[in-house]
């Protein structure tokens, strides 16, 4: 399963004023990873993933693609200071990260995947099986994945961060002397009792919403639908969770979940095993003991308009999971979700109110409201009889 890190820890450690030390960051995270952990031992993730309705699930999913669609548009059109989270202005057109080489890269991505999908399942769709097998037969395996959009499993993103890569070398000479090579030794870290207070309440509130969303419920449903031969549980994703920050936290490792946005992106591109993950793990591993912490040094020239490119696919392809909701109701459910929290930039808020408004419209399907009503109207002076026997309401003999 994909990691990425807790982006809403990542953001106050950044964006905010005063910034998150170290020791912050990681009390933050593991305050995260502990309430999932809790949650997933306990059996309660399992129980909120059971009553969260589909649509308010893909509502979130649909938000969070259109977010990673709209911050990699700016990533392509505006040149961007990542360390502060602004942009600094209009892309040049030329240039080895300018406009030609995004749109280069965008075309070659079209070109090659097409619009991508056709691979293990289609997601949400309940017909595949049945279109499928009314195929006709003749039809060979090339020309199958020709017409669903993937030529010849070329691996575009990882030719594209190849690109990537020797654009950075070429756009700075003299990073190459700056690699070094050995590991960063890691240390084990001293957190104090003030550290997990600002930690837990500057960062772990604010990620906790988002992680349980994103990172748990929306991944098991996403990993369902894109993989349908495969178990993956509530408590299984979310004890990975946790595990994962539990161990790595104390030695500096930056707070990571799993995520939809990043699995959408991986299988966009290719991913449809988990041999996949482990090639990805492995190269990282690799290059992190070789280079160290000087690695960062490289990373620091890489295109960002090429960047913009890759996240542009992978949320796409997260908010494409959500065409199932082809129902009026379920529908308006998801754009709700959706709408809320795009506008207010938060997953929580969306997900309360469309849980609300599905409560309702399922009270409504079940005609409370109208027995509700009947039941108070018979309670009331106009349905009382008359001592002579009489129905004031019908004016006729019992």
């Amino acid at each position: 399963m994909p990691v990425q890190p807790m982006k809403s820890i990542a953001a106050v450690a950044i964006t905010e004023g005063d910034p998150l030390s170290l020791n912050q960051i990681m009390a933050a995270g593991l305050s995260t990873a502990l309430v999932l952990a809790i949650l997933g031992i306990t059996g309660l993730m399992s129980v909120v993933n059971r009553l969260v309705p589909l649509p308010v699930v893909r509502g979130v999913q649909l938000s969070q693609g259109i977010a990673f669609g709209i911050t990699a548009v700016k990533y392509i059109l505006k040149e961007q200071d990542l360390t502060k989270g602004k942009t600094t202005g209009d892309r040049p057109w030329l240039g080895m990260d300018g406009l030609v080489m995004a749109l280069s890269a965008l075309c070659f991505i079209v070109l090659t995947t097409g619009a991508g999908g056709g691979g293990i399942h289609e997601c949400g769709s309940d017909n595949v099986g049945l279109l499928e097998g009314a195929e006709d037969e003749s039809i060979t395996r090339r020309e199958r994945r020709m017409r669903e959009g993937r030529f010849v499993g070329l691996p575009t993103a990882l030719l594209v961060f190849i690109v990537g890569v020797l654009l950075a070398i070429a756009r700075d000479p003299g990073v190459i002397s700056k690699l070094h090579f050995g590991p960063s030794i890691p240390h084990f870290l001293t957190i104090t009792k003030e550290d997990w207070k600002i930690g837990f309440m500057r960062a772990a509130i604010p990620q906790l919403p988002l992680s349980i969303l994103n990172s748990v419920i929306a991944v098991c449903k996403l990993s369902n639908d894109l993989f349908p031969s495969k178990d993956v549980s509530p408590f299984k994703v979310s004890v990975s969770v946790g595990l994962m920050n539990l161990v790595g936290c104390w030695w500096g490792a930056m707070p990571v979940c799993h995520g939809a946005g990043g699995l959408a992106g991986q299988y966009r591109f290719g991913a449809k095993t988990g041999m996949a993950v482990v090639f990805l793990g492995s190269a990282k591993m690799f290059l992190g003991l070789v280079f160290g912490t000087s690695l960062v040094q490289l990373l620091a020239q890489f295109p960002i308009g090429l960047l913009g490119v890759l996240l542009l696919f992978s949320g796409l392809e997260l908010a494409m999971a959500c065409r199932d909701q082809n129902m009026r109701t379920d529908a308006f459910v998801m754009l709700t979700v959706s709408v809320i929290s795009l506008t207010n930039s938060s997953s929580a808020l969306g997900f309360g109110c469309g849980t609300a408004l599905s409560a309702l419209l399922h009270a409504r399907n079940m005609d409370l409201w109208v027995r509700l009503w009947r039941r108070v109207s018979h309670r009331g002076p106009a349905s009382r009889r008359s001592p002579s026997g009489y129905d004031i309401l019908s004016q006729n003999p019992p």
